[in-house]
């Protein structure tokens, strides 16, 4: 909730690439067995269900970027694939035997100490070490509080749109504070939850937050 894949898509936004695709993949969403194929793409009949040749995320984010979230959660033969695309770019399709060349750029998040994993066996050296390129630490909101104003007015605006409101409802008196005295142990999605609440709550003002 700290809002990793929003600072995923204003790199991409950003880049050369922008006008190429943001793919993303939470690598903690899918079983094991389906994130080779989902990466890599399945020829017809390479396994029980495969009733059709597949692309997968790498061929979709070809000259664009894919965002792996919960990088952590791959599965450990499948970092040594991970690994091997980075390093020639290639791979095949799973039942394929031609490679695929692409040009992809990798934005890769989790929640947990990657240091820490690799010392415990759990993740690889070598694949760390080849996407520790540029490290960014994001902090908890509680850790940057500064922004707060700044997300609420964005929440305020897009949740307003959402509901169809005629006009943004203001704040009530010292609610602000109320919200910058609060630990958000939710980050940035506890955040935009408590807001849309309180619009549904009160659509037209003001806004206070109990």
């Amino acid at each position: 909730g700290t809002g990793k894949e929003v600072l995923a898509r204003a790199i991409h936004e950003k880049s050369l690439r922008r006008e190429r695709a943001f793919v993303r993949l939470n690598c903690a969403a899918l079983p094991s067995g389906l994130i080779e194929s989902e990466l890599f793409g399945h020829e017809r009949g390479a396994f029980t269900g495969a009733v059709a040749k597949r692309r997968g995320l790498f061929e979709r984010a070809h000259h664009g970027t894919l965002f792996l979230d919960e990088i952590t959660e791959l599965p450990m033969e499948l970092q040594s694939r991970l690994l091997r695309v980075l390093q020639t770019g290639e791979f095949e399709t799973v039942g394929g035997s031609s490679p695929i060349k692409v040009d992809v750029r990798i934005i890769a998040a989790t929640n947990r100490n990657l240091r820490h994993l690799v010392e415990d066996g759990l993740f690889r050296e070598d694949l760390w070490y080849r996407l520790n390129v540029f490290p960014i630490a994001i902090p908890a909101l509680r850790e940057r509080l500064d922004d707060l104003p700044s997300l609420v007015h964005h929440f305020l605006q897009k949740k307003s749109r959402e509901q169809r409101l005629v006009t943004i409802p203001h704040l009530e008196p010292n609610a602000m504070q109320r919200l910058m005295s609060y630990s958000w142990p939710g980050n940035v999605r506890e955040l935009q939850n408590v807001i849309e609440r309180a619009l549904i709550m009160s659509p037209e003002g003001p806004l206070s937050f109990v």
